[in-house]
């Protein structure tokens, strides 16, 4: 005998009830979750983290222009306090820019590591003077004869300088830019060596 046929009717709501049911589950697991009260209606509940992180945002934002002015005023005296203990320790991560870089690391401990005439240019200077102020006519041609000879010395001693710190750059950082570098050692120079900031990290004789 032929197969009694299904109604189409049956077929249906079977498959309404099958989709349904799933649809269902769903709503049953989430409504089991809790619900931040603090969440807009309509959105997912945040995750406990990402909540405490919204709420701590909102209590660190200032809420008036005093409080924006007084923040930056203390967020400035802690990076000026941290820069002034990299120039102490040599920190490379909160020296200021132009100090900053393998190069000028490299620069500065080139120079620290041997004497120069120009860091005795101050105290010879002050003897210089004095000498000069002298109303002996000896006394005073002395003391143009020393000016003379200390120019030239510094000019000397720095364009070695100079050249030798080329060399040496360009042997260690071959593909890095050293703009600015000499200039950089050279004015480190001129500065008394216990005077120098960052402050000298090797001893005078000890290779860089």
């Amino acid at each position: 005998m032929p197969p009694h046929p299904v109604p189409l009717g049956f077929v249906f709501r079977s498959r309404a009830k099958e989709e349904k049911a799933p649809a269902d589950k769903a709503q049953v697991t989430d409504s089991k979750q809790t619900r931040d009260p603090q969440a807009p209606k309509g959105r997912p509940t945040p995750k406990r983290s990402e909540a405490q992180t919204q709420r701590r945002s909102v209590a660190q934002t200032p809420t008036t222009r005093k409080e924006a002015a007084k923040r930056q005023r203390d967020d400035r005296r802690v990076q000026m306090e941290k820069q002034r203990q990299a120039l102490a320790n040599g920190d490379e991560r909160y020296l200021p820019a132009r100090d900053k870089g393998p190069v000028r690391k490299f620069a500065r401990d080139f120079v620290d590591s041997r004497f120069c005439v120009a860091e005795f240019f101050l105290p010879m200077a002050v003897v210089i003077l004095v000498l000069s102020m002298v109303r002996v006519g000896s006394l005073q041609n002395i003391a143009l004869l020393l000016w003379l000879v200390v120019i030239v010395m510094i000019v000397v001693d720095s364009i070695g300088i100079a050249i030798r710190l080329k060399k040496q750059l360009a042997a260690r950082f071959p593909d890095v830019p050293k703009k600015g570098a000499v200039a950089y050692a050279l004015m480190r120079t001129l500065q008394m060596r216990r005077l120098r900031l960052p402050k000298p990290q090797v001893k005078r004789g000890e290779r860089p």
